[in-house]
């Protein structure tokens, strides 16, 4: 299968106004692609397609909340009767909450449920209608935690596998179709951007992500490359393949290290007090941002996801997951290793 180069595709991009979205939205943009954006906040959304177009790029702003069918259904006819056509759809809208799942309420659960697995699903299938007449990509955006739950975000978690599981079935069976269509599930580590403030929080204290952490730069370049090449799966950081081995060979090893460190390592000392942005039934946060503000280490660049995005360094990056996963393990994953993650950056 071969896609087009990004300076000759229409991209569609939900959660297009935030972090991961924004950024990639404006990546894309740079190397010559025409971007539909999707994303409920009209005031942030309006003010990114001005910028883009202002810039030399061309942009399409379609306000809409991926929960709703409708929405998408709009997205999608937008970019149709603007372009003609779209070559990439990307599945990117999410929303997380933290808290002990016997505290979490149901109602919060599902519209959780509505946002990051429903809209990846009515996404999913709207866009495939499309590309099975000329071909394109599908990028979905999972998580690290698609294949290794969290503690604290247990909810989030079970949303990101279901995605992984929807993905990984839509892509066989239309391989076994044969629909010209490359399907791609990209599975971030943790990323600085607003994500944390966007969340529901019923912590005491105000969230934060445990280290290493990655900029949103890196799952970007991802993206743009699995809308080039067709890809199955990428994960973005080292220590998500790393975990997501660990948890194969070493369940209970894993067990116990999350336990000890994710919980610790997802909880600040300030209290949760004012939270204007969270964001999980409506869009509280008008502002274009990429970064999170988070306080230690960025690492701006991931050697393991370079590698990986490389068919010639592929052994590479298996090598990295390997060496990573022996180190993990001869350290017991536990106290030793809580200790090292706070200053632990890219492998």
């Amino acid at each position: 299968m071969k896609l087009k180069p990004i300076n000759e595709q229409v991209i569609v991009l939900t959660g297009a106004t935030s972090g991961i979205g924004l950024v990639t939205a404006r990546m894309a943009a740079d190397k010559g692609a025409k971007v539909v954006l999707a994303a409920r906040s009209d005031e942030a959304l309006t003010q990114l397609e001005k910028q883009i177009n202002n810039n030399g790029g061309e942009a399409l702003a379609v306000p809409a909340d991926v929960s709703s069918v409708g929405d998408l259904q709009a997205v999608g006819a937008a970019a149709l009767d603007r372009f003609g056509n779209f070559d990439t759809w990307v599945n990117n809208a999410g929303v997380s909450i933290y808290g002990r799942l016997e505290e979490v309420t149901n109602e919060d659960s599902r519209q959780l449920f509505e946002t990051n697995f429903w809209g990846v699903v009515n996404g999913s299938l709207i866009a495939a209608r499309n590309l099975k007449i000329n071909g394109g990509a599908l990028i979905n955006i999972g998580s690290t935690l698609s294949d290794r739950a969290i503690p604290l975000q247990g909810m989030y978690s079970a949303s990101k596998h279901a995605v992984k599981g929807f993905t990984d079935a839509l892509r066989m069976e239309l391989e076994a179709e044969e629909a010209p269509i490359s399907v791609t599930l990209i599975k971030p580590a943790a990323i600085d951007t607003p994500y944390k403030e966007h969340a529901k929080n019923y912590l005491d204290v105000q969230p934060e992500n445990p280290p290493p952490v990655y900029a949103p730069e890196t799952v970007a370049e991802a993206i743009l490359y699995a809308a080039e090449n067709p890809v199955r799966d990428r994960f973005v950081g080292a220590r998500g393949k790393i975990m997501s081995l660990a948890g194969k060979f070493a369940p209970g090893l894993t067990d116990m290290y999350m336990e000890k460190a994710m919980i610790e390592g997802q909880q600040t000392d300030v209290p949760s007090t004012s939270r204007p942005f969270e964001g999980l039934y409506a869009p509280q946060d008008q502002r274009l941002a990429e970064r999170g503000g988070y306080e230690g280490h960025v690492a701006e660049s991931s050697i393991y996801t370079r590698a990986s995005l490389h068919p010639l360094l592929t052994g590479s990056a298996l090598a990295l997951s390997v060496g990573g996963l022996i180190y993990a393990l001869s350290k017991g994953i536990g106290s030793s290793a809580v200790r090292s993650s706070r200053t632990e950056t890219d492998h």
